[in-house]
């Protein structure tokens, strides 16, 4: 049974059957509101000629529709929620039949100095990266981009942990991952940060205690006024002077609102995510640790989130029409809401950075544990400190399918290098790529598309893809000379697994010959590790002086005028090459 497969669709049922619920619910709310409406409507023609009636049924009209439309919003909510996780689902199932290249491809990540990433397909379209990425906030996806390449290997084994624990929470990381989709930002979290760390304070402190003395009065001389004890005019005068009072401070108050208003939603969506945190039980330590930095001693984060939330929306609600007005002449709602949102910002701007951090953090580590229940037949490496680096049995590339994927045992040591060869197409380049993301997902702790996996821990740096700048008017071969260059001075401070394309390509073949070969001799002294693919038989010689030098290859064979290959890594030189044969089977050539 493939049990990420039947787990989607299983979800995808049972998110659809909900759905309807909602859907039915939320037309019954909408059928209620039009009763109530023409109720309303219906009590102020008949009652028209007495004003206290017709002023009740206004109040209780407009208690009513605040009440219903806070319950339609919710269950819209809960709407959105649904179809956001069947489209998770869908997504998922999508993914597991490898139809992936619609999503988000990390294009923006690709940097053609980095260690490894522009060699090994890690962004872009049909990259690692698009065929794993979950995130739903834009910060979660620079949080992963950046676990691929820091090139970093400390606490394998406490990641590990953390990503089979998430792996093992399906439930919880789509209903956190789809609360996240909803977050619909105007402001980036980095910008908040900055808004609320430079924030400056305009409402007086004394507006707290008048505002709730100003509301008790106003309530007293609309009662008094209702019973004819207090004239109309007494209860406009009062009225007027509430506007005065608000109208000496609207610019600052609709300027703060105009920002507000910004933020409103993503602070709504994270006090969620932040309560899904809270409420998740996790027993890993990186996990336990990022749920304990947003419980506070006295108060949960999501708690004092929702205060703010609250404090917003209030301040928001000040602006519905002439409703707004009335309310806020007669208890100076806004200035008394724009001191809560100030006097909050004072005591918490130190703390949202941190919130936000770990809303991020989880919002990446999704996608790794997503790609750890996609493939529960991956293995975890076993984290050793013995001469081999790599010993892997059954070794694929992720990203190919798995009933046709040809795997491979290898097992390279310490100090060693594999010179590879093997004719076009044959699978040398597959390989590389797959040792590469072997040492990259090793590294973040994520499982590796393997039967069996030893790893020593290492860093990676490569030269696979080497290209000319005409911008800055430099040669092809010019740009692989600085990238050799590059390499050279980084294994002299740290320790690298070094992996290679054919190098030399921009020379003529004796000068790349004698060039390879000396350069090898300099990897070989310099006591580094890695594997160099090449098409240069002679380079396979460096075997026969230098010991820590092995020949591999992957052959090719012709038969009945076809050729075959079996992407198998054998030990020894390949023998037959395949450009001629090709030429003449494709007709370029006689």
């Amino acid at each position: 049974m493939n049990k990420p497969f039947e787990f989607y669709k299983l979800q995808i049922e049972i998110h659809s059957a909900e759905l309807e619920r909602i859907k039915r619910k939320l037309a019954v709310s909408s059928t209620i509101r039009l009763v109530v409406f023409l109720l309303a409507c219906f009590g102020l023609y008949f009652f028209f000629g007495n004003a206290k009636i017709v002023i009740a049924i206004i109040i209780g009209t407009i208690a009513a529709f605040i009440y219903l439309v806070s319950k339609h919003s919710g269950l819209q909510n809960e709407r959105d929620l649904k179809m956001a996780l069947i489209a998770q689902n869908e997504i998922e199932l999508e993914v597991l039949n490898r139809a992936f290249h619609h999503l988000p491809s990390g294009e923006k990540y690709k940097n053609p100095l980095h260690f490894y990433s522009q060699d090994i397909d890690l962004f872009g379209r049909g990259s690692i990266f698009q065929y794993l990425n979950r995130t739903a906030l834009e910060s979660g996806s620079d949080f992963l981009a950046n676990l691929f390449t820091e090139n970093e290997f400390d606490s394998i084994p406490i990641k590990q942990q953390a990503i089979t624990e998430l792996s093992e929470m399906p439930n919880w990381r789509q209903h956190f991952s789809a609360i996240a989709s909803l977050v619909k930002t105007e402001v980036s979290a980095t910008d908040v940060n900055e808004w609320l760390k430079n924030y400056k304070t305009f409402v007086p402190k004394w507006i707290k205690p008048v505002s709730l003395v100003f509301t008790i009065i106003s309530v007293g001389l609309i009662v008094l006024n209702y019973l004819d004890l207090v004239s109309g005019y007494t209860v406009a005068g009062w009225f007027i002077l509430g506007l005065t009072i608000s109208g000496i401070y609207l610019k600052k108050v609709n300027n703060l609102s105009s920002h507000t208003s910004k933020i409103q939603s993503t602070f709504e969506q994270f006090h969620k995510l932040i309560l899904e945190i809270e409420n998740g039980n996790f027993s890993s330590p990186i996990l336990s640790e990022k749920r304990n930095s947003v419980i506070e001693s006295t108060t949960k984060a999501s708690a004092i989130l929702k205060e703010f939330t609250r404090y917003l929306d209030v301040l928001g609600q000040g602006d519905i029409m002439i409703f707004g007005t009335i309310i806020n002449g007669f208890t100076l709602r806004n200035l008394r809401q724009c001191y809560n949102i100030e006097k909050w910002i004072e005591t918490h701007k130190e703390s949202v950075p941190v919130w936000f951090e770990v809303i991020t953090f989880f919002d990446a580590y999704n996608s790794l544990g997503n790609f750890a229940f996609n493939h529960p037949n991956y293995v975890y490496p076993k984290i050793t400190v013995d001469v081999p680096v790599l010993k892997v049995k059954g070794a694929g590339h992720p990203l190919l399918k798995e009933s046709t994927m040809v795997r491979n045992d290898f097992q390279i040591n310490s100090e060693e290098f594999f010179i590879v060869t093997g004719a076009n197409m044959a699978g040398k380049s597959t390989f590389l790529r797959t040792v590469s993301l072997q040492i990259v997902m090793g590294n973040m702790g994520l499982p590796i598309c393997a039967e069996k996996a030893e790893y020593n821990p290492i860093k990676l740096i490569t030269s696979m893809r080497t290209t000319d700048s005409l911008t800055d008017d430099e040669s092809y071969f010019f740009s692989e000379l600085k990238r050799l260059k590059f390499i050279v001075e980084k294994i002299k401070t740290d320790r690298y697994f070094i992996i290679l394309d054919e190098i030399l390509k921009g020379t003529n073949s004796t000068d790349k010959a004698i060039g390879s070969r000396k350069f090898v001799e300099k990897l070989v002294a310099s006591n580094s590790t890695g594997i160099i693919a090449t098409h240069d038989l002679s380079l396979c010689a460096a075997a026969e002086e230098l010991p820590e030098v092995k020949n591999y290859f992957f052959d090719a064979r012709i038969e009945n005028d076809e050729l075959f290959f079996d992407y198998t890594f054998k030990p020894g030189i390949c023998q037959n090459m395949n450009a001629s044969f090709l030429l003449k089977k494709m007709e370029i050539v006689d």
